[in-house]
């Protein structure tokens, strides 16, 4: 899938596989649930002052948004492959998580996933992102540069690699 910016989306299979299972659930069974609490509303009557109805038509349009974005990854979006459990040559990429060391010696760990799956509580940035751009490919040992998007240039040395869910394999 393409963003504002024309950049094309990755995702993994097992995200790809997650977006499926999601459409599948928002298309039955939630859309079941969302069909019968309309039914019900209306059964309520006098449509001006009805919360229910009006709770009920936003739920149905939040859902068909959401059915109308997993759709568009799902035609768009370029499926990339998993990193392998044992790799000789750990790099940083899509499902992999780096661990950093900054110039002052602080330590920081960034999951690297797919646009879909970012979340910066969890340090789980996108692929895409400044930061994320400037790992994707290096090994443990490197040293690594990039810009904020403030300006600010910021500098780190991957300190370790580990591929996601996987206990042995930190390199």
């Amino acid at each position: 899938m393409t963003d504002i910016n024309n950049k094309e989306i990755e995702i993994t299979a097992a995200d790809r596989q997650a977006l499926i299972d999601e459409l599948d659930y928002l298309t039955g069974e939630k859309a079941a649930e969302i069909k019968a609490s309309l039914q019900e509303a209306r059964s309520f009557g006098d449509f001006s002052e009805n919360a229910e109805l009006d709770a009920a038509k936003e739920e149905k349009d939040k859902t068909d948004a959401r059915i109308t974005e997993i759709r568009k990854i799902l035609a768009t979006a370029k499926v990339v492959e998993d990193v392998p459990k044992k790799s000789r040559k750990l790099t940083v990429s899509i499902n992999t998580t780096a661990e950093l060391e900054d110039e002052k010696g602080n330590t920081v760990s960034f999951t690297i996933v797919g646009t879909t799956n970012t979340n910066s509580l969890e340090h789980k940035i996108s692929s895409e992102s400044p930061l994320g751009e400037a790992l994707i490919g290096h090994k443990k040992g490197d040293e690594i540069e990039y810009v904020t998007p403030s300006g600010k240039v910021k500098r780190y040395k991957v300190k370790g690699i580990s591929v996601n869910n996987m206990d042995d394999s930190r390199e």
